[in-house]
């Protein structure tokens, strides 16, 4: 293989946000940069032929129903969605190095097939009006704030309701003979057991990719087994595992499934290969009415911008970084090239489409690992386009949609999977919420927004604990220091200054025990126990540069906090009453006669 370097294991999925790769690409300092050609020759090589190959097709599950579906009931040009389609996943694959996915923009398509009144001018005015916000966000930079600030729980809440809604539409395929042209399934018509498209030939494809591929490989175990590997190549052990992993690799299952599908779409309809006719189709410019762009607007741009946003932008970003740590791919540029690639292409008719967490969970579940994987399919569609141009349309009709929903069916398993790492129960709550809304709600959108509220919610509480238990812990440690004071000889100076002292440093004392870890192991214990401690050992000396000057902690990914300015205006009337009681406690020490 011509990369020679290991994958680094992930960083932890435990914090609420991760950081933008655009801020990390500029640190470490030891690796040089490469040169525009070497780069682009680093992201296009295959690091296993039949893997990439195979990975390819792990994005077709989603792709092929919702194209054929369009083809047939809005009349949407095949062929020139195929060119168009090849050319964005070409140059995905050779921008970013990733198996960076091309799918068609669900919420616009499941509008155009829901409604006989949204046709393709609209479908067009919908995907160029949600490439130009996207693109907008991107150019600005807002895009990036948008990734900081999205929690990762939410963003793995939205992909566990992407991955089980591609998981039961899946289903459905397999179970329920489906209608292409109107978009859904059969009522109430099981899909029969035997025949070229029954459920023995789906099962049996499923057991078959169970049995080559298992239930996938993490990157970090991947990365492991092969050094051992490498390792370990005069032991029996070592060899038996290289031996397998070789083995699994050599049978690019995803890639038999498909070429049997093709194989038995033709003896089912044999009379498409006459149909088929040599040549692209012809390109048109698309009229795009004032009407048009209304409905686009309202109707598609309007449900599928929120979709966009979280699922093609922030979640395609985060997987990213999580399965492909040494690469780069931005919250900004991921924005560029979704909007670029839809406002050239929609003009002339091809399908809208996005980058899809779904599709890179699919591709990486087969195999793909590099930019090759996608620059291979989008070989394939460009050479379908142009050679056959929509006269493949009859071909594709008649492939086994259970077969297709086999492909569907791991892709979306593989992105539920990606949810595993929430390591608290804060962290999987907020996550459950968001993907029962968005299963329930059937929006992505509504989902993101009670997720955020939960995961508000749950901070706002742990900001409160952690305020009462350090204001606790301040009347405790002035109490002391009242009984140090009284026995001084200079008592009252001593207990005023330490009160006053106490009492500015008290708006910021939640967050400064918060960020340091100050205070956690410190005893609740009552005065009279802590009488014989000093005043340092009482009030140690506390950085406030750090994280409250500068705002973060950038070697640890801590984000700027708002603790401050909040804890200044809630902890005002407490400060007020704290001073009066303190000052009633001087007088009477004054007063007292010992």
């Amino acid at each position: 293989a011509p990369h020679s370097k290991k994958m680094t294991s992930a960083p932890a999925m435990a914090t609420t946000a991760l950081s933008d790769p655009e801020a990390l690409s500029g640190e470490g300092g030891t690796k040089q940069p490469l040169s525009l050609l070497e780069r682009a020759r680093d992201n296009l090589s295959f690091r296993s032929a039949w893997s990439e190959l195979n990975g390819a097709m792990g994005d077709l599950g989603t792709y092929i129903p919702i194209v054929l579906s369009l083809a047939l009931s809005r009349h949407l040009d095949l062929g020139t969605t195929l060119i168009f389609t090849g050319i964005y996943n070409a140059v995905t694959g050779l921008v970013y190095g990733v198996p960076m996915p091309v799918q068609p923009m669900k919420a616009i398509a499941a509008t155009a097939l829901s409604d006989p009144s949204f046709d393709i001018p609209e479908i067009m005015a919908a995907g160029i009006l949600t490439a130009a916000f996207v693109l907008l966000l991107g150019v600005t930079r807002l895009m990036k704030l948008v990734y900081w600030l999205v929690p990762l729980p939410v963003v793995r809440g939205i992909q566990l309701a992407q991955g089980l809604n591609f998981a039961m539409a899946a289903v459905k395929y397999i179970r329920y003979e489906q209608d292409l042209g109107k978009g859904k399934s059969a009522v109430g018509k099981l899909r029969p057991w035997a025949g070229l498209d029954g459920l023995v030939l789906a099962i049996a494809a499923v057991c078959f990719i169970v049995l080559v591929n298992g239930a996938g490989q993490d990157h970090v175990q991947g990365a492991q087994e092969e050094e051992d590997g490498e390792g370990n190549n005069s032991r029996s052990s070592g060899g038996w595992r290289s031996w397998r992993r070789r083995w699994a690799s050599a049978i690019p299952s995803a890639v038999i499934v498909f070429v049997l599908g093709v194989v038995f779409a033709i003896i089912r309809h044999p009379a498409a290969l006459r149909e088929l006719r040599a040549g692209p189709s012809r390109m048109r410019v698309v009229h795009i009415s004032r009407e048009a762009w209304k409905q686009g607007f309202i109707k598609g741009a309007v449900p599928q911008i929120p979709l966009s946003v979280l699922n093609s932008v922030v979640a395609v970003c985060k997987l990213t970084r999580e399965l492909f740590p040494e690469k780069e791919a931005s919250a900004t540029s991921v924005s560029v090239t979704m909007g670029a690639m839809n406002l050239v292409g929609c003009w002339f008719g091809a399908m809208p489409c996005c980058h899809g967490a779904g599709g890179l969970a699919g591709q990486y579940k087969f195999g793909g690992r590099s930019g090759a994987c996608v620059a291979a399919l989008g070989g394939l569609k460009l050479a379908l386009g142009l050679v056959l141009g929509s006269s493949v349309l009859r071909v594709l009709a008649s492939f086994p949609v259970g077969l297709l929903g086999v492909l569907l069916l791991f892709a979306g398993v593989e992105l539920a999977i990606a949810a595993r790492d929430m390591s608290s129960k804060a962290e999987a709550f907020v996550m459950l919420v968001c993907t029962a809304v968005s299963l329930v709600g059937s929006s992505a959108a509504l989902g993101f927004l009670c997720g955020m509220v939960a995961h508000g919610l749950l901070l706002l509480r742990a900001w409160t604990v952690s305020s009462i238990s350090s204001l606790m812990l301040l009347r405790n440690d002035l109490s002391s220091l009242a009984f140090l004071s009284c026995s001084s000889s200079s008592g009252h100076t001593t207990l005023l200054s330490a009160s006053l002292m106490s009492i500015a440093c008290l708006p910021c004392l939640p967050f400064l025990l918060s960020t340091t870890g100050e205070g956690d192991d410190r005893s609740m214990a009552p005065a009279s126990d802590s009488a014989n401690k000093t005043v340092g050992t009482l009030l140690p000396p506390l950085d406030i540069r750090g994280p409250l000057m500068t705002g973060g902690d950038a070697s640890t990914g801590a984000q700027p906090s708002l603790a401050p300015a909040l804890c200044l205006l809630s902890e005002t009337p407490s400060m007020l009453l704290f001073s009066g009681k303190l000052l009633k406690s001087v007088r009477a020490l004054r007063s007292a006669p010992s």
